[in-house]
């Protein structure tokens, strides 16, 4: 008793495994997690440390170079990706090798920590200990805007932060996290004249405030039975008892702090970052979800939360929404249901018109069934719904059908003759078990590269190797189990059957019978033929177009506007918002949202917010639809090439998947930094003169003023001033000093020291400013101690990675497609004469695509070499599946011209999708030429068995080609799947035509057989 007769005679037990899939799929896609693209790991860490007053040189000999060799000793080290030492200032990122995953990096993390913890002795004084940031990776999928007019940042803040203590409390919510909030600080404006005049040296100031506010334990005392706490007043109960502060001078005299300054409590004078929505000052709260959630009923139960916190939130506070991701994915859930959908109509449809009714629900009954147990056995595993698992589904319900129409069509002929449902169900499965499940395995190693690659594309869209593995596995069993018991209820022998007539005789039949015959006749002209097709593709590839992921369908563009390094973060802010002024006016814009001084939360796993730097601003752009960005874009370039022609600005949309801002990027590494910036002008140069390219700048960017007063040290030294001395009244007469911290509640606001407002300011009175003295015991003019006043140019940004400096000239394509630019540009950059000791190394989506390309290649030849070995084992032979493998490469024909009729793009997915094809041709010919061999086996002429072969199964071969194409037409509205799926539909149809027709060409061939008119 085989499988078939089995579910036959078991009604019972074949019903149990349906309802089991049906139910468990309903239950499934309710629980199961919901997402609009999938999660891959960013497999990196950043290690920032700070070292105030340093160089950019300094810091990258002095700090970042220790911190690059304790990360050279982790063994998970894939590189150290990118390196900025800044003034003051050094960041470390470091990638890790692609092999782990987000389970893994806990333990990385923690091992970098212990690495970094071993390196800190090397440090020089004055550096801060390195941070190890392993939580920027985090997304935050709902960002959330709170603007109020006439409200100032506290009031704001506060509000924000009563929002925050609750909306952590939802089920599912991770992390809230506020932004843009501009700090408060304690000014002590004191007056050098006065402090000059009464002879108080800034060290008793300071010393007076710092141990002022600490919190000093007192100790305990006992009283009678009690234990009693000790507390002292004299802390600090307010900014105003600040200045009631008793300094004493050298004379022992009594000097209130107010008498020699003034105290209020500001904002901080240059902000670090700000935030703008649409114009107004605003916050913002960043919400990231628990993994695996359904985002949308977590987004669901966050505004659910908003609306009971509404009278947390005073009149004329208002919330706006930056980013909502779970409205995203509803909407992208929704979509890609409804092609789901639709693509199952239009299978379903197509096997009613070629299969007829009853056939028909049989086959589409099995389809619904292995896609509801798809959904429950990727709910068991953990496979959210998504982007690529959605459009996995899609691909697979074509492939789907294929085991199953074999079946039925197989016992459809059979029980229309009379025979027994029980026998046709057990000799169709029990012929051709074998080969449906060879061919089912080796769709499914067609994909095993996806699955096996390890980089970050690989993650990204390995849910669709998942998907077609549990569904074309279901698909097998479901076609040899339940499709015969189908078949068995509802298919009835025809009483007008009759035996003699030829099920095949049909007129259609009779003409693909002829081509066959033809081909097969003149197999030197039909060989030769396919060849010149052939070679035409490959050559025709050549025109084709190349891309690696498209841009998202979220209507929303970023507008980066970077200042000359070196500028106020003020005045980045002023041109930010006549820009975003300009954007708000434009047609179709929604709302904007202002970052200045750094990038934006992660709202999106692809968006990669930039490090905190002065002369950077990031406006995000919403509008009505996606088709307006083009022209809101070239609106914005004019407005800033005329009103704003010194900024550098790039216009990015939201993209789908792994990738860089800078599409085209020559990155130089050698240890000279002058030769390197020369190198890195010449590929610049080149780069401006194609029309094509925008955007060209380099990492480094412009070297920034430096005012360097020239130390005397043996003037200072007699006066008993250190350099440090002079370095201290310098920053007290200008940005001003920390002293101390005031305790406001859950807000440590620092204590600030800084000249009056009209002794600072102007650079012109630098030589005028006071410095204490230990010898003469006054201020003397800083004048005095040194020789002069310098102004200097020195790089703001030392770029390296891989340990080498490193020098970066990059540029955008003007037009969508970065390929046909960077093909222009490259030889003539490689054509630079490099200096020896240097190197030449790109980067940008060349070096992203060629990745992921070399992860899934590795991949591959183990699937290869498996499906090769099914393809043999299944005949036990060499020559049936040589001819299998000959048929293969004829689907670069439809991919070809497919893709250039239809203006495609052959990007990573359209590879992935030309690599399905294998599997799917492969399927179809072991089909037809294992038919051929049975038909032999049963005592056939060679010819004779072939012909008919051909004919038997050009109906099932054509129908799973047909159902495959067909399906896939929803997916030509999603900019992700469209060359996928042209690659898929294009290949697939010209490749079975000529694999029907080919491959028993090619078996007469290679078995000479010999052609007979008879047959």
């Amino acid at each position: 008793m085989n499988i078939a007769e089995f579910s036959i005679r078991n009604k019972v037990t074949t019903w149990l495994l349906i309802v089991i899939l049906v139910g468990g799929g309903f239950l499934g896609y309710e629980e199961m997690g919901k997402l609009e693209d999938p999660n891959f790991t960013i497999k990196q860490a950043k290690i920032v440390t700070l070292y105030p007053g340093a160089s950019p040189t300094e810091v990258q000999q002095e700090v970042t170079y220790h911190v690059e060799n304790a990360m050279q000793q982790l063994e998970q080290l894939k590189r150290l990706d990118k390196t900025i030492s800044r003034e003051g200032y050094s960041e470390v990122s470091v990638e890790f090798k692609d092999k782990y995953r987000a389970a893994d990096m806990p333990n990385i993390y923690d091992e970098v920590r212990r690495k970094i913890q071993d390196m800190k002795h090397k440090l020089p004084p004055g550096a801060q200990t390195p941070v190890v940031l392993d939580d920027f990776a985090d997304v935050y999928g709902i960002y959330l805007a709170m603007t109020g007019e006439g409200y100032t940042y506290r009031d704001m803040q506060e509000i924000a932060e009563a929002l925050q203590r609750r909306l952590v409390l939802v089920p599912g919510v991770r992390k809230v996290q506020v932004g843009g909030v501009v700090a408060e600080e304690v000014i002590v404006e004191a007056s050098r004249a006065k402090m000059a005049e009464l002879g108080i040296d800034m060290a008793l100031i300071q010393k007076v405030l710092e141990s002022q506010n600490v919190v000093a334990d007192a100790g305990r005392i006992r009283v009678g039975d009690d234990y009693i706490r000790i507390s002292p007043t004299g802390e600090f109960q307010s900014v105003e008892s600040i200045g009631e502060v008793i300094i004493t001078d050298e004379k022992n005299r009594f000097v209130r702090l107010n008498d020699i300054a003034t105290v209020r409590r500001l904002y901080e004078e240059v902000p670090s970052s700000l935030m703008y929505q649409d114009g107004q000052k605003a916050l913002t709260l960043a919400i990231s979800t628990m993994p695996g959630q359904n985002v949308i009923a977590v987004g669901e139960a966050i505004e659910a939360k908003l609306d009971t916190l509404e009278n947390l939130i005073p009149l004329g506070i208002e919330i706006h929404s930056i980013y909502n991701q779970p409205v995203e994915v509803d909407k992208s859930v929704s979509g890609f249901i409804n092609n789901v959908v639709e693509a199952l109509v239009i299978v379903f449809a197509v096997l009613l018109v070629f299969m007829g009714a009853r056939v028909g629900v049989i086959i589409g009954s099995v389809l619904l069934i292995n896609v509801a147990g798809t959904l429950w056995i990727m709910q068991m595993f953990g496979i959210e719904l998504q982007r690529v698992s959605l459009g996995a589904l899609i691909i697979a319900l074509g492939m789907l059908v294929d085991n199953a129409i074999v079946v039925a069509e197989g016992m459809m002929v059979r029980i229309r003759r009379g025979e027994n449902a029980i026998e046709a169900g057990k000799a169709v499965v029990g012929q051709n078990n074998l080969a449906l499940f060879g061919g089912t395995v080796i769709g499914i190693l067609a994909f095993s590269g996806i699955g096996l690659s390890q980089d970050s594309t690989g993650e990204f869209v390995g849910s669709l190797f998942y998907v077609l593995l549990i569904s074309l596995s279901l698909s097998w069993l479901l076609a040899i189990t339940v499709t015969p018991m189908f078949c068995a209820m509802l298919l009835r022998a025809d009483k007008n059957f009759d035996p003699d007539a030829n099920p095949y005789g049909g007129k259609g039949f009779m003409i693909f019978r002829g081509m066959v015959s033809r081909a097969i006749q003149f197999r030197w002209v039909t060989i030769p033929l396919v060849l010149a097709l052939f070679v035409s593709a490959i050559f025709g590839f050549g025109y084709v177009k190349q891309a690696f992921f498209p841009n998202a369908n979220t209507p929303m563009f970023f507008v980066d506007v970077w200042e000359v390094e070196g500028t106020d973060i003020r005045t980045t802010r002023d041109d930010a918002l006549k820009v975003d002024a300009f954007i708000r006016e434009l047609e179709g814009v929604e709302q904007t949202t202002l970052t200045v001084g750094q990038g934006a939360a992660r709202f999106s796993l692809v968006y990669s917010p930039e490090s905190q730097t002065s002369a950077y601003a990031q406006i995000i752009v919403r509008v009505q639809d996606r088709s307006q960005i083009p022209g809101a874009i070239n609106q914005i370039r004019d407005f800033l090439a005329d009103e704003l022609p010194h900024t550098e600005p790039k216009i990015k949309t939201l993209r789908i998947g792994p990738g860089k801002d800078a599409k085209i990027e020559a990155r130089f590494m050698g240890p000279d930094p002058a030769v390197l910036k020369r190198l890195a002008d010449e590929a610049k140069t080149i780069m401006y003169a194609d029309p094509l390219a925008i955007e060209v700048r380099d990492d480094w960017r412009q070297p920034v003023r430096l005012i360097r007063p020239i130390f005397n040290e043996n003037v200072a030294r007699q006066l008993g001033i250190s350099r440090d001395d002079v370095a201290a009244a310098l920053e007290m007469a200008t940005q001003g000093a920390q002293f101390g911290v005031y305790r406001d509640g859950n807000h440590l606001l620092p204590i600030k020291v800084r000249s009056a407002d009209d002794e600072r300011g102007d650079v012109a009175n630098l030589q005028d400013i006071q410095v204490w003295s230990q010898v003469l015991k006054n201020f003397i003019p800083i004048g005095q101690v040194v020789q002069g006043f310098e102004t200097v140019y020195e790089d703001a940004i030392i770029m390296s990675r891989n340990r080498s400096l490193a020098v970066t000239a990059n540029a955008n394509p003007a037009t969508e497609l970065a390929a046909p630019v960077f093909n222009e540009l490259r030889p003539k950059i490689e054509a630079i004469d490099l200096p020896v000791g240097y190197r030449l190394e790109w980067g940008g989506e060349y070096q992203d695509s060629n990745e992921a390309q070399e992860s899934l290649f590795s991949a591959l030849p183990a699937g290869f070499l498996m499906m090769v070995i099914v393809t043999i084992l299944l005949f036990g032979k060499l020559r049936q599946p040589l001819i299998i493998w000959l048929t293969v490469p004829l689907s670069i024909i439809g991919i070809t011209y497919g893709l250039l009729i239809a203006r495609g793009a052959f990007d990573f997915m359209a590879l992935l999708g030309a690599l399905a094809l294998i599997g799917l041709m492969i399927k179809n010919s072991i089909v037809l030429v294992e038919e051929i061999d049975h038909e032999i086996a049963g005592g056939k002429q060679a010819l004779t068995a072939i012909l008919d072969s051909a004919v038997s199964r050009m109906r099932p071969v054509m129908m799973a080609a047909s159902t495959t194409i067909l399906g896939l037409i929803p997916l030509l509205k999603d900019v992700f799947f469209q060359n996928m799926s042209i690659t898929m539909m294009a290949g697939l149809g010209v490749a079975t035509v000529l694999t029907l027709v080919v491959a028993p060409t090619f078996y007469a061939v290679l078995f000479k057989v010999k052609f007979d008119k008879s047959a």
